[in-house]
């Protein structure tokens, strides 16, 4: 049995390693294309081995025997969003082409509802994949918030930097960590960052109309995690009186 368990260690772990070197791959294509320079081309082999390093220790914890079609959308879709903040990164002193950063971003977006689907389907549904996913889409919003910003100005990184705000809170205020009820609000409130902020990469509309847009995106997601913050509080404030009640009850007899 440790054989076995062995042996699927190594074939999930080797699909990390194949993720990584796709991201090679896809970097190497960006670099031949369009001439990328040092700052891109590092800051995506950095996300590559963090991303691998990350990953391969999640799944030695988890201990998962297979590393499932659903995560290896969720890994494609990583791949894609290391291409993005590696022509990001190289915006800061080239001018990359706006049409391959959208392409790339829409593909990322676009895929970001077919893992869900995928795990549902095939009944691969695991903590680890939501997670992966999660940060999938929350480092995406956080490279897409960096690149707008210098057109639109530094308020928008607080749509890429609010929820790594809340990770922080969490560990200072630790009733923020409590699971939150399913909510649709929730995610199509999140699922609109990162279109936003691909309207406004794209520079297709007026300064004045992205601006307006991304100003948008921004209430609503200060009203997404105000709503949820304030939920959790009520019962983090709730669940200490529900148990001491019985206790209460217990002492009186």
């Amino acid at each position: 049995m440790a054989l076995n368990n062995t042996y699927d260690a190594r074939l999930v772990q080797q699909e990390t390693a194949v993720g990584a070197g796709v991201q090679v791959l896809l970097l190497t294509f960006l670099g031949t294309a369009i001439g990328m320079g040092p700052a891109g081309w590092v800051t995506g082999l950095v996300f590559a081995v963090a991303t691998w390093a990350v990953l391969s220790r999640a799944l030695h914890r988890s201990q998962l025997r297979s590393f499932g079609p659903a995560n290896r959308v969720t890994l494609g879709r990583a791949t894609l969003v290391g291409g993005v903040t590696a022509l990001v990164a190289d915006s800061f002193v080239s001018a990359p082409p706006v049409s391959l950063l959208v392409g790339l971003t829409a593909v990322a977006l676009i895929l970001d509802g077919v893992d869900g689907k995928v795990a549902r389907r095939t009944g691969t549904s695991t903590a680890l994949g939501a997670r992966f996913d999660m940060e999938v889409d929350a480092f995406l919003i956080l490279v897409l918030s960096v690149y707008v910003s210098m057109e639109l100005g530094p308020w928008v990184l607080l749509m890429g930097g609010m929820r790594y705000a809340f990770v922080a809170a969490a560990r200072v205020a630790p009733w923020l960590n409590a699971p939150l009820p399913p909510s649709m609000a929730r995610k199509t409130v999140a699922a609109m960052q990162g279109v936003c902020l691909l309207v406004g990469g794209a520079d297709l509309l007026p300064y004045a109309a992205n601006f307006g847009v991304a100003l948008l995106a921004l209430t609503l997601l200060v009203w997404s995690f105000g709503r949820d913050v304030l939920w959790l509080w009520r019962t983090s404030r709730v669940l200490p009186a529900a148990t001491a009640e019985p206790r209460l009850e217990l002492a009186t007899r």
